[in-house]
Order: structure tokens, then sequence, then C-alpha cells
């Protein structure tokens, strides 16, 4: 099996890295790539954990360096993929798992073709509204904000292999899952599938031989 990146993209609010990180805990065939970005950490999140959390100047230094696979600015802060996360997870045998915003995953998607694209959808204008309330993180100005841009955001799902709707989490990760292992036997994945195939056939033509089908 050949791992592959799976971007998991919505707008704020709309559930990718709680799916991320159920699947993280589900599966032992995926891993997790943390993102780095310039925010300061909500409580109850770690450094290197949730996020690599950089200062403005280390930011702006490792994309200079071309440190990252994917950046973007995203209220107010910066947010980025460290291609050296991606590395680490694909080199472990794992599939990876990366949440990111819609800008991000299309550069990711310019540099990477082969990535598997899944748009996380909110059931409901209300519920997306609602769950970036109950962050109780941002100004009621920074909410509008966000979804001022989730409106321009969902006009992007259509560019993307699947859609989820994420109304309940748990059904949202199973589907997300049922992609996962689907994508995982494509032939093309396959690293011994030719081996394996002619040692087959091989065998089906001895057995011919041999008049097993007797």
């Amino acid at each position: 099996m050949t791992p592959f990146l799976l971007v998991l993209s919505s707008p704020s609010g709309g559930g990718k890295t709680s799916i991320a990180r159920a699947l993280l805990q589900a599966r032992t065939d995926v891993g997790y790539s943390v993102s780095a970005t310039t925010r300061a950490p909500r409580p109850g999140e770690r450094d290197g954990q949730d996020y690599h959390f950089l200062t403005p100047a280390e930011f702006e230094r490792r994309v200079a360096a071309g440190d990252f696979l994917e950046h973007a600015r995203y209220g107010g802060h910066r947010y980025g993929t460290l291609r050296s996360e991606i590395d680490r997870v694909l080199r472990g045998g794992h599939h990876v798992v990366l949440d990111i915003e819609v800008e991000g995953a299309r550069q990711v998607m310019e540099r990477m073709p082969d990535a598997v694209r899944v748009f996380v959808l909110p059931p409901s204008a209300r519920v997306l509204a609602e769950r970036l309330r109950r962050r109780d993180t941002e100004t009621a100005q920074a909410r509008r904000t966000r979804l001022e841009r989730a409106a321009e955001e969902l006009l992007a799902a259509h560019a993307y292999d699947y859609v989820v709707i994420n109304e309940h989490l748990r059904d949202a990760v199973n589907s997300v899952g049922a992609i996962l292992d689907a994508e995982t036997s494509r032939v093309a994945r396959q690293r011994d599938l030719v081996a394996f195939i002619e040692q087959l056939r091989q065998g089906v033509v001895d057995a011919a031989a041999r008049g097993e089908s007797e």
C-alpha cells in the first residue's frame, strides 16, 4: 500500500479538525500533520500537538526558506503546512490527514495533484453559526467575518473529490473512513499488486496443467 495525503477542508466551524482527530484515534493507518500558525494557543492547546505556534517573524522566515507546502492568512493570522510534517508521516508508512482552509487546499492541489480531497459541509447555516459562537474565543464582529468568508468558501466544494455533511460527528468520521478505505484499494496504490497477480496467474496456469479443475 502506498500512503497518500488526505486533505480535509471546510469553512471555519465545519468540523474538519474534529474529524481529523477522531480518525487519528480510531485508525492505525493514518498520521496527523500538525499545522503551523501565528495565532495564540486556545485553552487546552499544546505546541507541537495541536499546532506549531510560531511568531510572525519565524513564520515569514520559514516561508522564505521554502519550508511550507502551503500557507495562507485566515482571520488575521497565518496558517501553513510544513513539508517536514508531511514527509514525517509518509515515511512512517501512514496516510497523512491534513485539515486546512480552502486557500491552503488550493495550493496543495497544485503541488500534490494525487492528494485525495474531501470537503466537509455543515448541515445548515444555523449550525455553523452556533458552532462558531460556542467557541467563545472571538468577538461578534470576528464571527461575522468568518461567516462572510464561509459563504465564499462553500463555492469551492465542487473542486473536491468528495463531500461529507457533518451533522453527526460519528457518521462524518465513518464516511471519511470509508473514503480512505476505498482510495487505499485503488490499483495504482497497490505496490505489490503486479507481482501478486503474476504469481496468482502462474499458479492458476499450473493448476490447469495438472488438471485440478476436474
